[in-house]
């Protein structure tokens, strides 16, 4: 009981500990999160009753007049595992509108989907593709699922607000000092509407070298495990907010630094922001608050990344997105300074699907540098919801 007391009182320091570097950060960030708020993506009115029309007329021959897709002996081809069902709420809202207008404008194979969806681009216009576009969303009629242009570029350490579904393999490398790397394997997988679940497994490397011997040792550091959960989403405002719940559990060796032996509890919010100019900004703040406080101290961190995406033929077509992140942590104990990083980075799509992406950047520390590493930060995202691995290229 005095152990939990203790940890209570050591999180009511957090405003006395944070000094004026963490005070201005707080505040920017909030300033920040009050002017997004106020922000209003705005887009064209588009005519869902000329959509359904241009529906019922062109595409109900395959698609079916519910969306599900038209009986199978109605119809001259074999349909693939990635026909559409568009009442599936799960399928659809992840997707933004530019993805199913880039495959109604092109046809299947722009994204590499099956060739038995046709091109439209010649016989529709942009608008009259928007109207269908707009036509298809009212098919799921579950309005509480997050729309896919809510799901931000991922940053390379600054956790994003959108539940999703995706295998992350993350590689960070010491460019000077002592080498080592350390790569996250990570899982996250959506589950009901609003939640997702996230396991990551670092794998670490480091030559531990001394007047002695020169010796490399490898292992696994400690694994998170963690449930995160979508409180609000606005498409019209460009708005996500989520918050995390987390065990980091003490699977490293503690003598080999891979781990910091004893149970860790993390929690954190996630904030995140489109503007009607492709730019976003994600915030994100929490704690990591340990069991055994005596070998491992509570910390307070926060983190904000800014960028901006561009898309090749007229935003339908390949995504780079670059971005900057400042990324702060601060041990809860008394004397603690603040360690500030910048990184900046690009995300990039690989995959004609876009469900393949790759981020390249640098970890560059700019307080406190002293004992602490520049990285080369890069990772390689399958967004498996949308395809296999080798598909879709």
């Amino acid at each position: 009981m005095r152990k939990h007391v203790s940890q209570v009182m050591e999180l009511l320091k957090i405003r006395a500990l944070i000094k004026p570097a963490g005070v201005s950060a707080g505040l920017i960030i909030f300033a920040s999160t009050a002017l997004l708020f106020s922000q209003s993506i705005r887009e064209r009115s588009h005519d869902v009753k000329n959509g359904e029309r241009i529906y019922k007329s062109g595409c109900i021959a395959c698609h079916g007049a519910t969306g599900q897709g038209a009986p199978e002996t109605l119809t001259e081809f074999k349909r693939p595992d990635t026909f559409p069902d568009f009442t599936r709420c799960d399928q659809t809202t992840p997707e933004p509108n530019s993805a199913w207008k880039d495959v109604i404008a092109h046809g299947g194979p722009a994204r590499g989907f099956s060739q038995i969806m046709p091109a439209f681009g010649e016989l529709l216009a942009s608008d009259q593709i928007d109207d269908v576009i707009a036509y298809l969303r009212t098919l799921c009629r579950n309005t509480h699922w997050a729309r896919g242009e809510l799901n931000l570029p991922r940053a390379l350490i600054t956790e994003k607000a959108f539940p999703e579904d995706e295998e992350v393999i993350s590689t960070a490398i010491n460019t000077h000092g002592a080498p080592g790397n350390t790569t996250d394997i990570i899982h996250e997988q959506r589950f009901g509407v609003h939640n997702q679940i996230e396991v990551d497994v670092p794998i670490e490397f480091q030559d531990q070298s001394n007047a002695q011997s020169h010796t490399w040792y490898g292992g696994v550091g400690d694994a998170t495990l963690g449930i995160k959960r979508e409180m609000f989403s606005s498409l019209r405002t460009g708005s996500i907010l989520s918050l995390f719940g987390g065990v980091i559990v003490p699977s490293g060796s503690r003598s080999r630094g891979f781990g910091t032996g004893t149970t860790t509890f993390e929690t954190f919010a996630a904030f995140d922001q489109l503007f009607p100019t492709n730019t976003f900004v994600q915030l994100q703040a929490g704690v990591d608050l340990p069991r055994h406080t005596d070998i491992a101290p509570q910390t307070v961190f926060w983190r904000a990344a800014l960028g901006q995406s561009f898309a090749a033929d007229h935003g339908l077509g390949r995504l780079w997105s670059p971005m900057v992140e400042f990324v702060a942590d601060r041990d809860l104990v008394d004397g603690a300074k603040t360690n500030w990083n910048v990184v900046p980075q690009m995300q990039v799509t690989i995959s004609r699907r876009q469900h393949i992406r790759a981020n390249l950047g640098f970890n560059q520390p700019f307080t406190n540098t002293r004992g602490r590493q520049n990285q080369v930060v890069f990772y390689l995202l399958w967004d498996w919801a949308d395809g296999k691995l080798l598909k879709g290229w």
